[in-house]
């Protein structure tokens, strides 16, 4: 593959990984703007299903037919689809009661929580100049947090536990990513997310545990209603966004090298402080600035870094080649 070859799929990608952020941007604030009338597992539910609706319609023919919802690791896809959910579902209740800004900052230690799981779990080396990034992306985290202070809110912990299932997610997504296309994996998260909501929502779908003065409890357990008229166009537009971005953030990673499309990701930074001034009225405090300079400036150093360890591990291959 030539090096002009390499630059347009790389620009193709980053453009792939940009309308994802767009879409799960969208989502993000259509939950948010829900969060206060309908409960969770109710938007899952609904979102899921607009969602594979679409996806039968529009993308299974485009992907050749039913053949591309067949699997050899129905387990591992069960398992990633779990991940993705819970992921999910604390993203959502941290949104419920944070800035929105705060919690996508918050969600933003995940490429810091994928580099220690890659020491972990594959078996990576990471030098001191990446373990530091690691150090002062958590940092920013307590910046944010405030922990041992009157400011600090439960809810806040939420986002972090769903950067570290998105990282376990993506630890997953290496090891089926060869042989499982972007489709297939689309459809079994869709319909881990049908199975998940379906189980909560018999479960505590009634309302008897709803009550609570928090707006992470209330949002988990208030009883399901029938959608008002008026938010069915936000629910339809949940369902298409969610399957649309989970389809192109999987093709943006498919064509472009990771390290240069992911620092597009976080284009949902400014987005999401953009959301928080013009729908919900909130703008980031100068401590929660700190903290998002932290988390970003460390991410995009650990991006930058990999980069160029894989320029590096590039050229001794080609000069042992020769």
């Amino acid at each position: 593959m030539t090096t002009a070859t390499v630059q347009r799929t790389n620009l193709i990608g980053a453009a792939y990984a940009v309308a994802a952020v767009l879409c799960f941007s969208i989502n993000d604030v259509g939950i948010k703007f829900l969060s206060d009338t309908y409960a969770l597992h109710q938007i899952v539910f609904i979102r899921a299903c607009v969602a594979l609706t679409a996806f039968f319609c529009c993308v299974v023919p485009l992907a050749g037919g039913l053949g591309v919802l067949r699997t050899r690791r129905p387990l591992v896809h069960f398992i990633r689809g779990l991940c993705v959910v819970s992921a999910n579902m604390c993203l959502f209740l941290g949104l419920a009661a944070l800035p929105i800004a705060d919690a996508t900052a918050i969600f933003f230690v995940s490429p810091l929580v994928i580099t220690m799981f890659s020491v972990i779990f594959l078996k990576e080396t990471v030098g001191i100049r990446r373990w530091s990034a690691i150090a002062v992306g958590f940092a920013g985290v307590l910046v944010i947090v405030k922990p041992g202070t009157a400011a600090f809110q439960l809810a806040s912990l939420l986002p972090i536990g769903a950067a570290f299932l998105y990282a376990t997610l993506h630890m997953l997504t290496r090891k089926i990513g060869g042989t499982e296309s972007a489709p297939t994996m689309a459809f079994y998260i869709q319909l881990t997310f049908i199975i998940a909501s379906t189980v909560i929502g018999l479960g505590v779908g009634d309302g008897r545990f709803s009550g609570s003065a928090h707006p992470s409890m209330d949002f988990l357990f208030r009883a399901w209603t029938w959608p008002a008229f008026v938010d069915y166009p936000i629910l339809l537009l949940l369902g298409v966004s969610g399957m649309l971005g989970g389809l192109f953030i999987s093709q943006a990673y498919r064509l472009s090298e990771a390290a240069f499309a992911a620092p597009f990701e976080y284009v949902a930074m400014p987005l999401a402080i953009m959301w928080g001034v013009v729908v919900f009225g909130t703008f980031p405090d100068a401590t929660a600035w700190i903290g998002i300079a932290l988390i970003v400036g460390s991410g995009l150093y650990l991006l930058w870094r990999e980069s160029v360890n894989d320029e590096t591990m590039t050229a001794k291959t080609a000069r042992y080649r020769r």
